[in-house]
């Protein structure tokens, strides 16, 4: 009873603190960022010997993004880099995670030549960037992959996947590994997988009914052999990383997962399983396997023989396991059971036999946002951090993304005072420090996203950024939330009064 009622002391007293937050709470060598991918800011999508990718042949496919717009010019990161760097020192981030594009690297994949062009955009880039104190933070496939390699073999779906994607990685780190200390081999795989091969509604929109409508795919099994194939892409690149580059180069490898809290809609014993089977199926999925070297029980039990075995080849390559896990966290859901008590489950949620659901009794989760499913949970950092620390022995993490979305609109004035997103920043990073202070073993937070841009699915209908992008002229202008990042990171405390609309001491 007695260390039940110093935790609960403890709990209470960090929860109190939730209404300031301060740089000095955090670490002095803790990493402050942005996050971008490269599809979503570079444009220039056929310069440079750059090749199709498979996000730059769906976005042209009528109807498949919401407002109908592409990513051909985005927010033209490609030549306006040098502009975007000052934007990121003019905050005092000391690192920027950002992705580099397979399809500019190697537009053929193994099969064609190294593209000198785009091996000089990012070497510029990196040095750009360090010449400011910024930390590059680099992502090796964030959704995009050559269409090559597509149409050549099925990508992800095929076991030649890994013989590429080894390729690609050692091509990135032989070119940038000298200056580039963090590493991630792929950004949200656990998405990628689910919306490519599950609903279909990412490329390569791939399913099955009543999963969704596609031309062709198979929702049953495919999720679950692309998923296979990533995970020992990530083993092969980490394998050539550690026995060649890692030693001599001095830098860290980890994976990037999507990760939402899930709470039980009910108090009862079945919703608090079915919220736990929901966290298996989404993270431990791809995690477990890295970490421990086998799929969770929770899938095998309902899965079996639809789960792909992994060979004593693949198990020595697993054992190389990762560095840390980067974690993007924007919110959090309630989770009702739907094995012992059948519901009208979305069919996207697959084989979990659960229903998430952002409301109880008519109340929402917490404020709805301007992107569907998306609510403000601050607890959610708090609860997510302690999970991944408590099933994964305290790897190293790093939040990699967590932002606020705001509803594209000719108001600019009003989209430029963007209070609810300071105020959702400024709340999750306390919950964050909350977690840390149990002991959670967070070394960075990234902000997405340092500019608005193409948002996958939404386009340009949604916005994340610190600094407003006029589409039009592509000209950047601060945020509100620009300049409290800046305050924090200056050092003043921010607390939750926002006076108005700006941050004060």
């Amino acid at each position: 009873m007695k260390g039940l009622s110093i935790l609960l002391f403890l709990h209470l007293f960090f929860s109190s603190i939730t209404c300031f937050v301060h740089r000095d709470q955090f670490p002095p060598d803790f990493l402050f960022g942005t996050s971008t991918s490269s599809f979503q800011i570079e444009g220039a999508y056929l310069e440079g010997n750059k090749s199709l990718s498979n996000w730059d042949v769906f976005s042209h496919i009528p109807g498949k993004i919401e407002d109908g717009s592409n990513a051909d010019v985005a927010d033209n990161h490609y030549h306006l880099y040098m502009e975007d760097i000052e934007l990121m020192h003019s905050l005092g981030v000391n690192s920027y995670r950002f992705s580099i594009s397979w399809s500019r690297i190697l537009p053929r994949g193994r099969f064609g030549e190294i593209n000198s062009v785009g091996i000089e955009f990012y070497n510029n880039l990196i040095d750009a960037l360090l010449l400011k104190g910024i930390q590059p933070f680099v992502t090796l496939s964030h959704y995009d992959i050559p269409q090559e390699l597509e149409d050549r073999y099925g990508a992800w779906l095929s076991s030649q996947i890994q013989e590429d994607f080894g390729y690609y990685a050692e091509v990135c780190f032989k070119a940038f590994g000298d200056r580039v200390k963090y590493w991630s081999t792929f950004n949200e795989p656990n998405i990628m997988v689910s919306v490519g091969y599950l609903s279909g509604t990412f490329p390569p929109a791939r399913c099955s009914k009543p999963f969704g409508d596609c031309l062709s795919g198979d929702s049953e099994i495919e999720p679950y052999i692309a998923a296979h194939y990533v995970i020992l892409c990530h083993a092969t690149a980490v394998d050539i990383y550690r026995k060649r580059y890692q030693v001599k180069q001095g830098g860290s490898i980890g994976i990037v997962m999507s990760t939402s809290w899930y709470e039980p809609l009910r108090n009862i014993p079945t919703d608090r399983s079915a919220a736990q089977r929901y966290l298996a199926f989404d993270i431990a999925w791809f995690l477990d396997p890295i970490i421990y070297g086998d799929y969770p029980p929770e899938m095998r039990e309902i899965l079996g023989s639809r789960l792909p075995t992994f060979s004593s080849e693949d198990r020595t390559k697993l054992q190389n396991k990762l560095d840390f896990i980067g974690i993007n966290h924007y919110s959090s859901l309630y989770v009702k059971d739907c094995m012992f008590f059948p519901c009208q489950s979305n069919a996207s949620e697959g084989d979990r036999f659960a229903m998430s659901t952002g409301e109880r009794d008519g109340i929402p989760i917490g404020t709805p946002t301007a992107m569907t499913g998306l609510y403000v949970v601050p607890h959610g950092m708090e609860k997510i951090v302690m999970y991944m620390m408590e099933r994964y022995n305290n790897t190293p993490m790093f939040v990699t993304e967590n932002g606020y979305p705001q509803q594209s609109s000719p108001d600019v004035p009003d989209l430029l005072n963007d209070r609810q997103r300071v105020e959702y920043l400024r709340s999750y990073l306390a919950s964050l420090n909350v977690a840390m202070r149990q002991g959670a073993d967070v070394r960075g937070y990234f902000i997405w996203s340092i500019i608005d841009n193409f948002e996958w699915l939404n386009g340009y209908s949604l916005r994340f950024g610190l600094y407003y992008v006029d589409y039009d002229t592509l000209k950047r202008s601060p945020k509100l939330s620009a300049r409290w990042y800046k305050r924090f990171l200056e050092g003043s405390k921010i607390s939750k009064d926002l006076s108005g609309g700006r941050p004060h001491s």
